[in-house]
């Protein structure tokens, strides 16, 4: 089974989410530690392989977690938010931004190899 890996704020924010949403979301990323993918998990596009975005919709509020599993023999997750884009389906630009300043910091250590 691969290592859990929380980067940034990503299990605190996690954490905030209403708890049928955690257990959604703790269900995929198990899933993806045994190497499977959740029906709740699909690839996450403009990223490269191996970045999956979990969508959980709860009420009316759309929650997501991004994470990665082919970097070393873990899985790190990289953000967890919720979604409040004004425009439709796209994700709001800071999250992106998140998103992608934590990948590039994290290939970055682990091209060093000290994380």
């Amino acid at each position: 089974m691969k290592e859990l890996i929380w980067l940034g704020s990503s299990l605190d924010d996690l954490k905030s989410f209403p708890e049928e949403v955690k257990d959604e979301m703790g269900y995929a990323l198990h899933c993806a530690q045994l190497g499977n993918t959740d029906s709740t998990a699909k690839p996450f596009k403009g990223y490269g392989s191996g970045v999956y975005e979990i969508v959980s919709n709860f009420n009316t509020d759309a929650y997501r977690a991004i994470y990665i599993v082919n970097l070393d023999d873990c899985l790190y997750v990289l953000h967890a938010f919720q979604k409040k884009s004004k425009s439709g389906i796209k994700t709001p630009k800071t999250d992106l931004n998140m998103i992608e300043t934590r990948l590039k910091h994290l290939k970055m250590i682990l091209k060093r190899g000290n994380l």
